[in-house]
């Protein structure tokens, strides 16, 4: 793998990029500074040099002839290119600078009233433009690194305020939707924060709306239901139409039920009562009743390594139940129950799960292909939740569908007894 592969394939934090980009600044700056301010100089000086050579060239003339200090008339050691400059038809007055191994000679010229050359020069020793340059590029970089310094400060408080933010914000995906994002300051990002929990606050308002009025919708129902299930047991004789009034009357019954059941589990008033289970057990039971009311599914138990474990039977039991339930109704027979350790797989051979089910998990009141509210599937997340067991989803590369409850480990585990070998139920 080549090294600009790899460096695309990292993850480069806020925290880098802003700590980054102000020591490129600095740098540039830096840069820029050891290169321009040297010709600043260099102009500054030329100014002075001429304007001290104006001065004593004024003088001259004003004196009929006589010299000051610095100035000197057709001197003999003068650079060609300065004495061709101001030649005739030249400039009245220029500047030229001459540098060697001991610093810069600047010069400055013109001609007399009677065509003589009259010329001024100062000379700078190198140390002090070398000392100038080495006091400009050591300022610059002390000013880098310390503009690094204060940006990697500042691009590291931010950066603990947004992982704060998102820290809370997973918390709000995951439903805890009393969590809130910290506000502090009155920047943009303690805007965004009271922006999200505003529409958190929305959001929990909202749902809690809908539960209520789901919840109260089930308990009106009860009444009806229940009257209406007496009666469809009182219809005489055993035709088709009389059987198809009751099988009705329970289903309906059935779905009021998980309806209720969802809305105990969303208003956090379950809870597990946990004592030792024998798994192999609890899953036969469980292959046993879904059998007495399909007597002839094809759904089996086998037992890969049998244990003992503490965890409310009676949940695990309903989510052991509709997992077998919606794999006989959605997915394709035979569906085999897996009691492994502490995991319990459901296997059935159908088309698979869909996509969004295993990214996002069960969704209630979301019809799939095969109809159905999604109410089985979310009534056993939650009872798992309430127990502290893990549900995961997952299609196998053979085909078909395989639901994993993992349980939590317990105490009582290391005192679990282990069974092994035992044959698949028939």
């Amino acid at each position: 793998m080549r090294v600009g592969t790899r460096l695309r394939g990292l993850r480069i934090g806020l925290r880098f990029k802003i700590g980054m980009t102000i020591a490129a600044t600095a740098a540039v700056s830096a840069t820029l500074t050891g290169t321009f301010v040297p010709g600043i100089v260099q102009g500054d000086r030329r100014d002075s040099v001429l304007a001290e050579y104006q001065e004593a060239a004024r003088h001259y003339r004003a004196s009929e002839g006589q010299v000051t200090a610095g100035l000197e008339v057709d001197p003999v050691k003068v650079p060609e290119d300065l004495r061709r400059a101001v030649g005739p038809g030249g400039a009245r007055s220029v500047t030229y600078l001459e540098a060697d191994a001991s610093g810069t000679t600047v010069w400055a010229a013109g001609l007399g009233e009677e065509g003589q050359l009259l010329a001024f020069r100062r000379h700078f020793p190198q140390t002090l433009f070398e000392d100038l340059e080495h006091a400009t590029r050591s300022a610059a970089v002390v000013g880098a690194l310390g503009a690094s310094i204060v940006g990697l400060g500042l691009a590291a408080a931010m950066v603990r305020r947004l992982r704060r933010s998102t820290r809370q914000a997973d918390r709000i995906k995951d439903g805890e939707l009393d969590a809130r994002l910290p506000e502090r300051g009155r920047d943009e990002i303690a805007q965004l924060s009271a922006a999200v929990n505003a529409m958190a606050q929305a959001l929990a308002a909202r749902i809690e709306a809908e539960r209520a009025v789901t919840a109260n919708i089930a308990h009106e129902l009860r009444t009806p239901i229940a009257g209406l299930l007496t009666a469809s047991s009182l219809l005489p004789g055993d035709d088709r139409p009389a059987e198809m009034v009751r099988e009705r009357a329970v289903r309906l019954r059935d779905l009021m039920e998980d309806v209720l059941e969802v809305a105990r589990i969303d208003n956090g008033g379950e809870r597990a009562e946990p004592r030792e289970v024998e798994l192999a057990a609890l899953a036969r039971r469980v292959v046993a009743g879904v059998r007495a009311d399909r007597p002839q599914a094809a759904v089996a138990v086998e037992v890969i390594h049998g244990t003992v474990r503490e965890t409310d039977p009676r949940r695990l039991d309903r989510v052991l139940t509709n997992l077998v339930t919606n794999a006989l109704r959605h997915g394709a027979e035979p569906v085999l129950v897996e009691v492994d350790g502490p995991e319990l797989r459901v296997r059935d051979h159908g088309p698979g799960f869909p996509p969004e089910l295993i990214v996002h998990g069960p969704q209630r009141f979301r019809t799939g292909g095969n109809g159905g509210l999604g109410l089985g599937l979310a009534i056993a997340t939650g009872q798992a939740g309430v127990i502290g067991a893990r549900l995961s989803w997952h299609n196998p590369p053979e085909g078909g569908a395989v639901v994993t409850i993992t349980l939590p480990r317990t105490p009582a585990d290391e005192a679990s007894q282990t069974v092994r070998g035992d044959a698949p139920f028939q």
